[in-house]
């Protein structure tokens, strides 16, 4: 026999036919209140909208599996409130937002930002007991462009954290903000899982295959070879570590890192600058079955984040034709074609998946802390513990 061949099957051997049903781990992947995973995110602070998007006009957003109304009131002050009316049950987003709140558009209760109620005209004197009821809201706050609410319980409520990427600005440089999900590969609002995108933050061997060879090299050459990888805890999260051998002799050293609780702190591929990593992405789980990006970043001019989006076949991808992203699939297509919610009892893991195992352990185990009583890792409760330096970066050695 050739040493190349291999013995035939047999007969019926690996046939679809006897699949059995297929499933997914729903502690990892189900974001509702009162779910595993949904609790460990209640945890930490997640980027809810631009601060654009705080306005005059109430905007009705989803996070977690909750859809909620964001405002901002006459003095400048962002809500985060729960859509229903405390009163009656009609929805505030047909509320109209006034100097001290949000007003209802059925009886005319008023809310400020943390949900007290301030008037009810149609009772005396606007309200003799008013302060008995409260309607639901959560925390906000503002950073780098973004409003960011804190969805979990009151009393472990973290500080909101800073990060030295964006903090430490180079003369010219300022941060912008994006909510256009640049990371996806082109979509906005991704229909599938978030951990099926945040997975992809720590599985560095699918750059060479999937943006290199199949589908055509979308980022620069020094992102083309297959890298020697190493896979690392930190205190919040999964570092890899990639070395690309050049053509030069030189290595390129690059740093991504996956941290907690949704963070992809990843280099720019296409390599504007070496040095410390420029910008910080959130991973928003939608609902269990859409997701979607915000990003912070240092730039010299604003627009500059949006030029890191991938181009194929020389288009970016809302170009592409239904041919076309057959032909030249992306972070898209590979990780929204594992369905909404990936069958994990289908899956093979190999070595060149260590991060990947790494990550859900983590995560794993941070389950079994909340469950517990304790605090996940990444949280702090003070200034000094919030402020975060970051691993990832770029360098050619």
């Amino acid at each position: 026999m050739d040493g190349r061949q291999r013995p035939a099957l047999p007969a019926g051997e690996g046939s679809a036919y006897d699949l059995p049903a297929p499933t997914y781990d729903a502690r990892l992947t189900e974001v509702s209140r009162g779910t595993p995973m949904g609790e460990l995110l209640r945890r930490y602070w997640h980027p809810v909208g631009m601060a654009r998007d705080a306005g005059a006009t109430p905007r009705l957003i989803r996070v977690l599996g909750e859809d909620l109304i964001l405002f901002r009131d006459g003095a400048g002050r962002p809500g985060l409130v729960y859509p229903r009316c405390c009163h009656r049950g009609t929805t505030l987003y047909y509320g109209k937002v006034e100097e001290r709140g949000i007003r209802c558009c059925y009886h005319g209760w008023l809310f400020d930002v943390e949900g007290r109620c301030l008037e009810q005209p149609c009772e005396p004197d606007a309200g003799r007991q008013r302060d008995r009821v409260h309607q639901p809201w959560y925390p906000v706050e503002e950073r780098y462009g973004l409003i960011f609410a804190y969805m979990g319980p009151p009393a472990r409520r973290p500080v909101l954290p800073r990060y030295e990427c964006l903090e430490v600005l180079d003369d010219g440089e300022t941060v912008e903000a994006d909510d256009s999900s640049i990371g996806t590969g082109g979509i906005q609002i991704a229909p599938c899982n978030w951990l099926q995108h945040f997975e992809n933050v720590v599985d560095p061997y699918h750059v060479p295959i999937l943006h290199g060879s199949f589908s055509g090299p979308q980022f620069v050459a020094q992102m083309a070879a297959m890298p020697k990888v190493k896979f690392e805890y930190t205190p919040r999260g999964v570092r890899s570590t990639q070395l690309r051998a050049q053509p030069d002799g030189r290595t390129f050293r690059r740093i991504t890192e996956a941290a907690l609780p949704t963070l992809r702190v990843v280099p720019n591929p296409r390599v504007g600058r070496y040095g410390m990593v420029e910008s910080v992405g959130w991973t928003l789980p939608i609902d269990d079955t859409h997701y979607r990006i915000y990003v912070a970043g240092r730039v010299r001019e604003q627009g500059e984040l949006g030029k890191m989006r991938s181009r194929y076949n020389g288009k970016v991808w809302a170009e592409l034709t239904p041919e076309e992203h057959q032909r030249f699939p992306g972070d898209v297509e590979a990780q929204v074609g594992q369905g909404p919610i990936t069958y994990h009892s289908e899956e093979h893991l190999a070595s060149s998946d260590q991060g990947i195992s790494m990550l859900r352990i983590l995560l794993r185990k941070q389950l079994d802390t909340i469950a517990a009583g304790g605090d996940p890792v990444g949280v702090a409760f003070s200034e000094a513990d919030a402020y975060v330096k970051f691993d990832a970066g770029q360098y050619l050695e």
